[in-house]
């Protein structure tokens, strides 16, 4: 028997301001599409964390949903994005804009707890990790704000096994 059910939950990146309004996961959004639920993205600076195909994914998606902006941040070089090139270079002809070597430090909100801006720490890149992908490290410059509108996070997805262990299948 093989059980396919797909990895449905998200992950988050673990930073001050990730439960604001307007910082959703990858996964919220492009379930939300797949149910015909369109979001409208109309004039929205848009910028969304990761640098995979689900990342890429959503960029285009929010293009197409009318963002003003999309510009993707992501801790590595864009060659050490996991993404396929062909979908990073079809995000970057839809308008996408990568913002490599910045690592998510924190999210700013305003007094309604709204998220405003992205702040990331820039970084270089040390020594190959295990993945064989050089590890980024924190650059010594200042981080950078990036305002924004929304936040969607593509840092990966997680799959809920739990149903399963209440009914004593072990996974």
């Amino acid at each position: 028997v093989y059980i396919s059910i797909g990895a449905h939950t998200d992950k988050k990146i673990g930073i001050k301001g990730e439960d604001l309004r307007g910082v959703i996961s990858a996964v919220e959004l492009l379930r939300n599409i797949g149910d015909e639920n369109m979001p409208d993205f109309s004039g929205k600076d848009i910028v969304v964390v990761g640098g995979g195909n689900v990342a890429m994914d959503v960029c285009r998606s929010s293009i197409r949903l009318g963002a003003k902006s999309v510009k993707v941040v992501y801790r590595r070089r864009q060659q050490d994005m996991t993404a396929l090139p062909e979908e990073v270079e079809g995000a970057m002809a839809e308008g996408c804009e990568m913002l490599t070597l910045q690592s998510p430090s924190w999210i700013e909100g305003d007094e309604n707890e709204n998220a405003v801006a992205l702040w990331a720490q820039p970084q270089i890149i040390g020594e190959i990790d295990s993945s064989g992908r050089p590890r980024p490290m924190k650059a010594n410059a200042p981080e950078k704000r990036i305002p924004c509108d929304l936040i969607i996070v593509a840092i990966g997805q997680g799959i809920d096994s739990t149903h399963f262990s209440e009914h004593g299948v072990s996974v």
